[in-house]
């Protein structure tokens, strides 16, 4: 019951993982500049993010341009376009492969295949978070190298936007739900390997039979 309850919470921060991966990959802020003109009423918000740059008035008024063009694009943000697209493809079949693996689902057949699929929705879940955990230290990173360049004027400089924390907790999220997944599992099979199952004899019953046979000789 316990692993049982175990494996349903990381299911669920796997879902939280998921949603956050899918949402950071979306969100058009991954770097923010704020310029402020002469006055509040001029100010403007810069918000760049792997597909769209998006410029946010003081009015409330708002503009995105897409990004169409890949070749143009920084490295980093070829990769970090690459790297999330396929964090959300392994948490999306881990969500899938872990459904069918847990104990409390009647999916999967026997103990042993659900066993196995649910450490394999573990090792996706792992490799989901690495995933989504270097593309947003990467372009941290070219971030905070950038605001530290003092050849770089400060109308250029950025900051993490809130796209870039939500990729460092859903990526946090999806290696914790994969680490209990894949050790869950894992410490079922090592029992099974210290305990094996006893084989029952009765010789008891064998040399009852022999005697009968023994008996049958004679006569």
């Amino acid at each position: 019951m316990a692993s049982a309850s175990l494996q349903f919470f990381a299911f669920i921060l796997a879902l939280f993982g998921v949603f956050g991966d899918i949402t950071a990959t979306l969100l058009p802020n991954w770097k923010v500049n704020a310029d402020v003109g002469s006055n509040i009423i001029t100010a403007i918000t810069q918000m760049q993010g792997l597909w769209m740059d998006c410029t946010w008035y003081s009015t409330g008024m708002f503009s995105c341009t897409l990004k169409y063009s890949v070749l143009s694009l920084p490295i980093y943000i070829q990769a970090a376009r690459t790297t999330m697209v396929l964090s959300c493809i392994l948490s999306a079949f881990g969500i899938c492969i872990t459904t069918v693996g847990m104990k409390c689902t009647k999916l999967g057949g026997d103990t042993d295949s659900k066993s196995h699929a649910c450490f394999a929705g573990g090792v996706c879940f792992i490799l989901a978070g690495i995933s989504g955990l270097v593309p947003t230290s990467w372009y941290t990173r070219e971030i905070i190298s950038n605001f530290l360049d003092q050849t770089v004027p400060e109308s250029s400089k950025h900051e993490p936007g809130g796209a870039v924390y939500t990729g460092f907790i859903s990526a946090g999220f999806l290696l914790i739900a994969g680490v209990i997944f894949c050790t869950s599992c894992f410490k079922k099979q090592q029992g099974a390997w210290i305990y094996p199952p006893k084989q029952h004899h009765f010789p008891s019953t064998e040399q009852e039979s022999n005697t009968g046979y023994n008996l049958k000789d004679y006569v």
